[in-house]
């Protein structure tokens, strides 16, 4: 493939791909992390635009994942790096809070979830994946992730409970997509 073909073609991709990846990106970290992380992640479907599959999306949502957690790592080294600096000499009189999610319920009891179910039912409420799809982007069997999402919702709606919250839209199983 020439130049301003493969141009056009991640051109394409890339404006199919940017909004979702900005919101599936915002909904997981900071702003400035998660453009730096978009910006990475079209990166790496530049580099790879030969192995973009036809469904793309769950693909690109993976990238994104491997390219945020990239990010996380490093933001561990350089506070591991900063608590080394800030031993030397006294550190400062106040540190601001980070921002919250607006529903604090909610970041609570996905906080209550292992990792992978809290992740598994991000991708199927905020990003509209399907248990396939959410397969693609988490490397996993569609079977695995359909199991682990119904025991993760019922998990959720229960620590949603505990919290006094309620489930919010609780709809029975037949009501929402598999």
């Amino acid at each position: 493939m020439n130049t301003q073909a493969r141009r056009a073609r991640f051109e394409e991709l890339a404006v199919l791909l940017m909004e979702p990846l900005r919101r599936f990106l915002v909904r997981r970290t900071d702003p400035d992390t998660a453009q730096d992380v978009l910006s990475e992640t079209l990166l790496v479907c530049w580099r790879r635009l030969d192995e973009v599959p036809e469904d793309r999306l769950p693909w690109a949502y993976g990238v994104a994942r491997h390219c945020l957690a990239n990010a996380e790592r490093a933001r561990r080294r350089q506070g591991r790096l900063a608590a080394r600096i800030l031993a030397l000499d006294p550190p400062p009189a106040a540190v601001a809070e980070p921002a919250e999610l607006p529903d604090e319920h909610l970041h609570t009891a996905l906080g209550r979830l292992g990792a992978l179910d809290a992740e598994i039912v991000r991708l199927w409420a905020w990003e509209d994946l399907g248990p396939a799809q959410i397969a693609a982007a988490l490397e996993l069997t569609p079977n695995a992730v359909s199991i682990r999402l119904h025991r993760a919702r019922g998990k959720l709606r229960a620590e949603l409970r505990k919290l006094g919250a309620g489930a919010g839209h609780d709809v029975p199983e037949e009501g929402r997509r598999p």
